[in-house]
């Protein structure tokens, strides 16, 4: 498996920055009730400048390179809004961000921010995906408004499960991120981050994270929050 410079440098800026923490001896527990020996938490980039700027230049040059032109930054609430809000200062866009639902006063909106006219090339902005679930309300709302919603950017994909890129194909969304578990792993490994049972254990995690949550499901008293 290859990962390119970014990639790489993304995985070792969560790493050092403790947005993603290896546990095989008491894994977390998600609000999904899935168990896991890894966990990934991006809000916490939004407090280390020096690192957070390189992401969000890589993003933003990730999107120019991929994504043709863009006339508006959504990003999904909450986690998305701020990393929604540093993309579209470099691509000098208009930026809106998306709730989970309408809210229950004033003008009812759900989306927050100017959308004046439609077919706008919108790019969905969040920090991370799982299985890609929780982006559908957010591109319902945006196409609802009018926009064009072809594609999508996270920091972190966590690239283990196949239902995340069924997902987007069945929204017809491109999904778009930095780095993944893979590229974590690699760096993890390389810098020698973890001791040797807990690499072994997140490795066997990655390839079969069912099989492994079945034979681990004993150990896990701790549940930690997690977003899709």
């Amino acid at each position: 498996m290859t990962f390119s410079h970014e990639s790489l440098a993304a995985a070792k800026i969560l790493l050092d920055t403790k947005s993603v923490l290896f546990n095989a001896t008491t894994p977390f527990v998600f609000t999904s009730g899935r168990i896991s020996p890894v966990y990934t938490d991006c809000r916490r980039l939004i407090s280390f400048p020096k690192e957070r700027d390189f992401l969000m230049d890589a993003g933003a040059k990730m999107l120019r390179d991929s994504c043709g032109a863009v006339d508006i930054v959504a990003g999904g609430e909450t986690a998305g809004i701020p990393y929604a809000a540093f993309i579209a200062d470099r691509l000098q866009k208009p930026m809106v961000y998306v709730r989970k639902k309408p809210k229950g006063f004033g003008r009812m909106s759900q989306i927050e921010g100017v959308i004046d006219q439609d077919n706008l090339r919108c790019v969905l902005v969040e920090d991370l995906q799982t299985d890609g679930g929780s982006k559908k309300v957010f591109i319902d709302a945006l196409r609802a408004a009018g926009c064009v919603v072809e594609h999508a950017f996270v920091i972190f994909h966590y690239g283990i499960f196949p239902q995340s890129l069924e997902n987007m194909k069945h929204m017809n969304v491109t999904l778009h991120a930095l780095t993944d578990w893979w590229a974590v792993l690699e760096v993890a490994k390389r810098d020698q981050y973890f001791d040797q049972e807990t690499l072994s254990s997140v490795e066997s995690f990655l390839h079969n994270p069912d099989l492994w949550a079945q034979e681990n499901a004993h150990r896990a008293p701790q549940k930690s929050e997690a977003s899709s």
